[in-house]
């Protein structure tokens, strides 16, 4: 496809995808500064994704926007009130308990979602599909309580998805989530910063 053909199909992007994008862009730029308001604005934009990918036939994406909205519910309250004493939550690394439970859900979600998708459904690509949903929740599930490490697993998972959606002619979404990838590294380095400039006796808290 040449770069004018793909340039035409951003111009006939849905004004649902379009908004999408702005409010994903908004939102990630939001956690990665530590603002309380990426949840509200998850919210509505994990909305609007809902019918961009009912029309993409990416079922498994659909899910995700629907655990998301309830993770950003949950991750509201628990950035306001899940630290010490109910207190703003501070951020930590993720212990290795953590990391194993989750480990685990996302392995369990990315070999049952694919089976069923590819045998009971017409989704496109049943098992990449599959994958990077698990480890998008894995990740979502680290913001919500302020774990470092779901920057890392968002660069990764990202670089993924800019593919996945290119594959499925969402090119403005594609061009999205590579702009999500850098936000990503940045929300890195920015909680890094916050994390040394923090006692570190505070640093062992693994709730």
């Amino acid at each position: 496809m040449t770069v004018a053909e793909v340039w035409s199909a951003v111009l006939a992007s849905s004004p649902i995808e379009v908004a999408g994008v702005l409010t994903g862009i908004a939102c990630v730029w939001l956690a990665a500064r530590n603002s309380i308001w990426n949840f509200p604005v998850a919210i509505v934009s994990c909305l609007l994704y809902v019918v961009v990918f009912l029309q993409a036939r990416l079922y498994s994406d659909v899910g995700l926007q629907a655990v998301f909205i309830t993770l950003s519910v949950y991750g509201w309250y628990e950035w306001l009130h899940g630290g010490p004493q109910h207190r703003e939550l501070p951020v930590t690394r993720t212990n290795s308990r953590l990391w194993l439970g989750l480990s685990v859900v996302g392995l369990a979600y990315a070999v049952g979602a694919g089976f069923l998708f590819q045998q009971y459904t017409n989704a496109a690509i049943p098992y990449w599909d599959s994958t990077t949903t698990a480890i998008s929740l894995v990740a979502q599930v680290q913001l919500t309580r302020k774990k470092i490490e779901n920057w890392i697993l968002w660069v990764l998972v990202d670089a993924a998805y800019v593919a996945m959606y290119w594959h499925k002619d969402l090119y403005l979404t594609s061009g999205l989530y590579l702009v999500y990838l850098f936000l990503a590294a940045y929300g890195y380095w920015q909680w890094r910063q916050l994390m040394l400039r923090r006692p570190v006796a505070e640093l062992t808290l693994s709730a």
